[in-house]
């Protein structure tokens, strides 16, 4: 089963979808379009805020209400008061020296961690880089340089790391240390040029790699080796990310982007997949 969710509008470059179990919503931002939206499982309601600034995703928060976002300025603080407009606190800015960079992709850990990725506007030059940003809300750059950093995925252990710069169509690996280091950045998966370029991704319980392809409209799995499994295709060429989501953790809800693809009726929407197995719980801001 592929199918677009009613609803979910055309984003420009979709991007970051979030399970929420305790909303039972699916979130997912429309970068470039500067807007959040939300799905809710419940009634297929799809609700939209307009951001101030383009917004690359959202984490929730463990013990307190809203979410951490990673924007064009860093990190902040967010609340999506329904029916009003975004409440926005800035927290830090890892890189005010850097203004033509933004954030793109992050996901949080079982610590209450949130790993980030940022990248230049443009897509040209290796001007990103990859950073952590602790439940006490200290912030260290990690990793570096990335041209365009996506789709952390984070094993349950919290020992395994995975990290992507598009522009070198590579997956990268990452042993995880006890204080939060990472080690050497080892090439994981190297996308052949057929498959498009590697995009945002998720580990499923069964510890494989789903990554959305961006330029052939698919989503694959991979088995924790790195070999492709299985494929699945989606009426729109560039895809960008997934996540998985309801009770079971067994939906699949797929994001798009629609910049340059005005030929796509369906570019841009969010797409519900059937992926044939389950995924791994969302996990949460530490502070």
């Amino acid at each position: 089963m592929v199918a677009a969710v009613a609803g979910s509008g055309r984003a420009t470059l979709g991007e970051g979808p979030l399970w929420s179990g305790r909303e039972r919503a699916v979130y997912w931002v429309d970068i470039l379009g500067r807007c959040v939206r939300r799905l809710a499982l419940a009634d297929g309601t799809v609700t939209a805020w307009d951001m101030p600034a383009p917004t690359g995703w959202i984490i929730e928060r463990q013990d307190r209400a809203g979410f951490i976002a990673g924007t064009a300025t860093g990190f902040v603080e967010l609340l999506l008061p329904p029916g009003a407009a975004p409440v926005v606190t800035p927290i830090h800015d890892p890189e005010p020296d850097l203004p033509a960079n933004r954030m793109n992709d992050a996901k949080a850990d079982a610590a209450g961690r949130i790993w980030a990725g940022t990248m230049p506007f443009s897509c040209q030059g290796e001007t990103g880089a990859f950073y952590r940003l602790d439940p006490d809300f200290s912030c260290r750059q990690v990793d570096a340089p990335y041209t365009i950093a996506n789709g952390p995925a984070i094993a349950p252990d919290g020992r395994t790391i995975f990290h992507t710069d598009t522009a070198r169509r590579t997956i990268f690996r990452f042993d995880v240390h006890d204080d939060g280091t990472l080690g050497r950045r080892a090439p994981h998966i190297v996308f052949d040029e057929a498959w498009g370029s590697p995009d945002g991704m998720t580990l499923d319980a069964d510890g494989c790699l789903w990554v959305a392809h961006w330029g052939t409209g698919q989503v694959s799995r991979f088995d924790p080796p790195g070999a492709r499994m299985r494929s699945i295709a989606l009426p729109a060429s560039q895809i960008t990310s997934m996540t998985f989501a309801g009770d079971g953790l067994d939906r699949m809800f797929v994001t798009s982007a629609a910049d340059g693809c005005d030929d796509e009726p369906l570019a841009g929407a969010l797409f519900e997949v059937d992926p044939g197995c389950r995924g791994l719980p969302t996990q949460r801001f530490g502070g």
